[in-house]
């Protein structure tokens, strides 16, 4: 049987990435994703609060509300160490709002990218470590939702490198293989290792038992 679930994000990027990451963890379950995107009606949800497990929380619980179906949402953020773990549930919005809401995605990324390198310019190599931190929710109408996470350690390079992903991804080193940042990953290496595979890897028997009590 079919079952249809619906992403939280309009985020263009980050729908391609879950997608392909849904296809690896649930092959066998038959699923139809969809993103927020295709329920223009529906508003988007104010990240209102400050932990990436609430945000995720929020996100997938209203959107299981206003559509009737499963939702699967995420917060995700770089903790950065010598910053006290910031950007953190700011990730998205470090620069601010200066840039205006006319600013593409692409531009509002670069402000957050340099202001990021910038604050952190005098810093060591040996300090520069980080993580970036992911929290899945599954909102089922019904049912309680759950929170899974999952993170990937690392450091930040010094400049961007690698044109394959988006945000904060061509500073990101991870430990895992200290040579590239996860901008110069192939979309099946980063999601491997990735805080949002490793997230959605977590909930994906969740995921099986709670769309079997839904049918």
């Amino acid at each position: 049987m079919t079952r249809r679930i619906v992403l939280a994000t309009r985020n263009e990027h980050k729908v391609h990435e879950l997608r392909q990451i849904l296809a690896s963890v649930c092959r066998d379950l038959d699923l139809e994703i969809a993103s927020a995107a295709q329920f223009p009606d529906v508003p988007e949800v104010p990240e209102t609060e400050v932990t990436f497990a609430g945000n995720a929380r929020l996100k997938a619980e209203a959107l299981a509300a206003a559509t009737g179906l499963p939702a699967l949402a995420d917060d995700s953020g770089l903790a950065v160490e010598v910053l006290g773990g910031c950007p953190g549930v700011f990730s998205a919005r470090w620069s601010g709002s200066h840039a205006g809401e006319s600013a593409t995605r692409a531009e509002r990324d670069r402000a957050n990218l340099e202001l990021l390198l910038e604050q952190i310019a005098d810093v060591p190599d040996a300090h520069r470590g980080a993580a970036f931190v992911c929290a899945a929710a599954l909102g089922i109408p019904g049912q309680e939702s759950v929170v899974c996470e999952g993170r990937v350690t690392g450091r930040l390079a010094r400049s961007p490198r690698g044109s394959n992903g988006f945000g904060y991804d061509p500073v990101f080193v991870p430990d895992a293989d200290p040579a590239r940042t996860l901008a110069e990953f192939t979309d099946a290496e980063k999601n491997a290792i990735s805080h949002r595979g490793n997230a959605f890897r977590a909930m994906e028997p969740v995921l099986r038992e709670r769309l079997s009590r839904d049918v």
